[in-house]
């Protein structure tokens, strides 16, 4: 009896999510249909974080959902539809922003990341190339010359005194 109760819970657990609410909108053709399903992936849910309106079940995307469908089939072109959203929602529910002066640093910063990683790399690849410090001055050269020998004397077998 046990097992039973068991079984019916871990089911009634299971099956949960398909009595979930699939939204089912009639198209007059396929061209409509395609355009509802670009509109819900490149549109993003007001409430949710970083979620589009397919993905989403908040009551506002399915709200947003609604609307699109009705402006389609109401004969409204894409422009019109992103114009409605963008002026009730602002710029944040697009995905790809437009270019304007409140996004350009969003448009831009990714070239300029790129220009000063180059500008990076260039330097230190023609520090790398170059030498140190040029050439050595006469007097270094002996310096130089000087701690050789030093270090060959103080080798045993080199010749010097041990």
């Amino acid at each position: 009896m046990r097992l039973q109760q068991l079984l019916a819970m871990l089911l009634l657990v299971i099956s949960m999510p398909a009595l979930a609410v699939i939204e089912t909108y009639e198209f007059d053709n396929d061209v409509q249909r395609q355009r509802y399903n670009a509109f819900i992936e490149e549109l993003r849910c007001p409430k949710c974080q970083n979620q589009n309106l397919s993905g989403s079940d908040s009551a506002i995307a399915q709200d947003l959902r609604r609307q699109v469908h009705q402006m389609i089939m109401a004969g409204k072109s894409d422009i019109e539809i992103t114009q409605y959203m963008v002026d009730r929602y602002g710029d944040f529910i697009l995905y790809r922003p437009r270019f304007n002066a409140a996004t350009a640093v969003l448009w831009l910063m990714p070239l300029a990341l790129l220009l000063i990683g180059l500008a990076v790399w260039a330097l230190m690849t023609s520090r790398r190339n170059s030498p140190p410090g040029g050439e050595l001055t006469d007097v270094d050269q002996q310096a130089l010359q000087a701690l050789l020998d030093d270090d060959r004397d103080d080798k045993p077998g080199a010749g010097g005194a041990s």
